[in-house]
């Protein structure tokens, strides 16, 4: 099942101290019962760096990923799971063969390690670069998993951006690959800016997140309406995904239906505007 979240329609805070949020079976979980885990996900942070992304929303997300490793929201979500840690990585990524990974393979037990990932992840400076493959974005990230060091009860794949795929393979393609490997992949759609044809924008992007990118038991969007909402989406984004929670039924249920959203409408974008 796949859900949509609106900001504010999930406080984090209460949910995970009154149970407003309803926990999610491990997707992976046969394959960690014949191993010990050692911990609670591994998660993978893939962050668009198109140039449709203004500089001042790039330094917003940088900001609002670093804010949300050490807030009392996500240093209590932590704790709520079986080891008390996750494994994470951040990665940057634009077209189908430009990605890079800014966090290799770090371990988040506590405030020392968050506050040590947030800096690493301020401290590094901010780059652009052309085309949007979320497709490839994909593709990068399932081998971290396979070439990593731990075996996390749940696997995820959060990504953030503000257009649609329109380089490399088509986004259901790889995201089908992805699922196949028991890997839970997350959105989260920027939407804070108006429409451009200029940044090749689209309308509904989070219809197209929610039907054409993201998938797995629990999967989500979390979608970013409002600038001043960026930080507060990417808290929450990560709080439900380490402690492996999904919405209740305020939310709208979107999987087992065909695409609202026309899964190639970027590659046409720029078919039509470039001819190639």
């Amino acid at each position: 099942m796949r859900w949509c979240v609106s900001i504010g329609a999930v406080l984090v805070a209460g949910a995970i101290a009154g149970g407003d949020v309803a926990s999610v079976a491990a997707p992976n979980a046969r394959l960690v019962q014949a191993r010990d885990p050692t911990v609670d996900v591994e998660l993978v942070l893939a962050v668009d760096v198109s140039y449709s992304m203004d500089m001042e929303e790039l330094a917003i997300q940088r900001e609002g990923y670093a804010l949300a490793l050490v807030s009392k929201e996500f240093l209590s979500a932590l704790k709520t799971g079986p080891t008390g840690k996750i494994a994470i990585t951040y990665f940057e990524w634009a077209a189908s063969t430009d990605q890079k990974v800014i966090i290799p393979w770090r371990i988040i037990d506590g405030p020392e390690s968050a506050d040590a990932v947030a800096a690493e992840i301020m401290n590094t400076p901010i780059r652009r670069a052309s085309r949007t493959s979320i497709s490839g974005a994909i593709y990068f990230a399932m081998p971290l998993f396979e070439n990593n060091a731990y075996a996390g009860l749940r696997r995820v794949i959060d990504i953030s951006g503000d257009g649609p795929n329109n380089n490399g393979s088509p986004v259901t393609v790889a995201r089908d690959e992805a699922l196949a490997k028991g890997i839970v992949i997350n959105g989260l759609p920027i939407m804070a800016k108006e429409l451009s044809y200029s940044t090749m924008d689209i309308e509904n992007l989070d219809w197209y997140y929610e039907d054409c990118v993201i998938g797995g038991p629990g999967s989500f969007v979390v979608a970013i309406k409002e600038r001043e909402k960026f930080k507060e989406a990417i808290r929450t984004k990560l709080v439900m995904e380490v402690a492996g929670l999904q919405p209740q039924p305020r939310v709208i249920p979107v999987a087992g239906r065909e695409p609202r959203v026309n899964c190639l409408v970027g590659e046409k974008i720029w078919q039509d505007r470039w001819g190639r």
